[in-house]
């Protein structure tokens, strides 16, 4: 399955479900928004995407800790994560309500950023579910060029939001963004 069919179908199980997403990018630069958003119906699911591209504005706008940039730097699971958390809270603003927020960080290369090989990025999950918030990331390493290694995030964050929604236990949120 590609990316767009991917999308389709996330977009098209969310919005069954009655559940809202938000995404944090950052190496991504949108990538994952743009390809959810080119799925017609987006607009009952997507409630916010932010391209997070400078560590700065992952810390001012998301409200990644201060601590964990300067302890570990950007490229992290524990910063995906926050950066899922930051932005599913928010998507929650007007509404008090998200159920899922992904977060992307990592280095597309073509060199190596803070000690983190070009290709290793991270994909960050926050949900709320019916019996509280439950958080995930998971790592990778991938070879090519800066398309490729973006276009592997891209991917990975696809499948984490897929697998998000074989979950039975998310919260339901859906009214129209538009």
């Amino acid at each position: 399955m590609d990316a767009a069919d991917l999308a389709a179908r996330i977009v098209a199980r969310a919005a069954a479900r009655g559940v809202t997403i938000a995404v944090a990018e950052s190496l991504t630069g949108g990538l994952v928004a743009e390809t959810l958003v080119r799925t017609p119906g987006a607009s009952v699911v997507l409630r916010l995407g932010v391209v997070a591209y400078a560590t700065e504005m992952k810390e001012r706008v998301l409200h990644v800790p201060t601590q964990l940039l300067a302890d570990r730097g950007a490229v992290d699971p524990e910063v995906a994560i926050w950066m899922a958390r930051g932005v599913r809270q928010l998507a929650a603003l007007d509404r008090s309500a998200c159920t899922i927020g992904l977060g992307t960080t990592g280095v597309a290369g073509p060199g190596a950023q803070d000690g983190h090989a070009p290709g290793e990025f991270h994909i960050g999950v926050e949900l709320e579910t019916t019996h509280g918030l439950d958080a995930s990331a998971t790592s990778h390493l991938v070879r090519g060029d800066r398309e490729a290694v973006r276009r592997a995030a891209l991917r990975a964050a696809l499948d984490a939001l897929d697998a998000a929604l074989e979950r039975t236990d998310l919260a339901m949120h859906s009214e129209s963004t538009s």
